[in-house]
């Protein structure tokens, strides 16, 4: 696994072990999604939920965010982040909180331009977090969900609303936006 593209291309990312706990976002799924997203990352603040290896928050800051904010429950994906951060020279852009991904969302003071959400598959923690995480976006803020075909997600979620979805195999990546704002 790499950085796709940046200030940190080409540089390899640590992953985590075991493909029963995590499942990194393939090459072709993060292009896609950095690609529908392109204009929109440059001085943006990021969230990356259910962070695993926090590929796509590294991808983020490469690409220019201001800002990444990295949440996960594992001590073990924590000090993958962090070494992964390291490589990377990133680190100074970043904030790791090992927590429960609902409870930070419902505590935070903080609000976000993008949100990357990839739990589980087939969890159900997609469906709990979403009504949560349109309260912590920006106005113009993007919500991009990774889950499987399986995974039934809502059109709408308050005023964010399904801007367009893709499948990739047995993925399906779900970008929301706020109803003012889709094209």
């Amino acid at each position: 696994m790499r950085v796709i593209t940046g200030s940190a291309r080409g540089r390899a990312l640590e992953t985590l072990k075991g493909e029963d706990v995590v499942r990194p976002t393939t090459d072709k799924v993060k292009e896609a999604i950095f690609s529908a997203v392109q204009f929109e990352i440059e001085g943006r603040d990021f969230l990356d939920v259910f962070s695993g290896s926090g590929q796509m928050g590294i991808e983020a800051l490469s690409r220019g965010a201001k800002s990444a904010t990295f949440l996960d429950t594992s001590g073990e994906a924590i000090r993958c982040i962090e070494r992964n951060l390291k490589v990377t020279n990133l680190t100074h852009l970043a904030k790791i909180h090992r927590c429960d991904a609902l409870s930070f969302v419902q505590t935070t003071g903080e609000k976000f331009d993008i949100a990357f959400l990839d739990p589980p598959y087939n969890s159900g923690l997609l469906q709990e977090i979403l009504p949560n995480i349109v309260q912590i976006m920006k106005k113009t803020g993007v919500i991009i969900c990774e889950s499987s075909l399986n995974d039934k997600i809502l059109q709408k979620y308050y005023k964010f609303t399904l801007d367009r979805e893709r499948r990739y195999g047995k993925i399906k990546v779900s970008i929301y936006r706020n109803e003012e704002f889709v094209r």
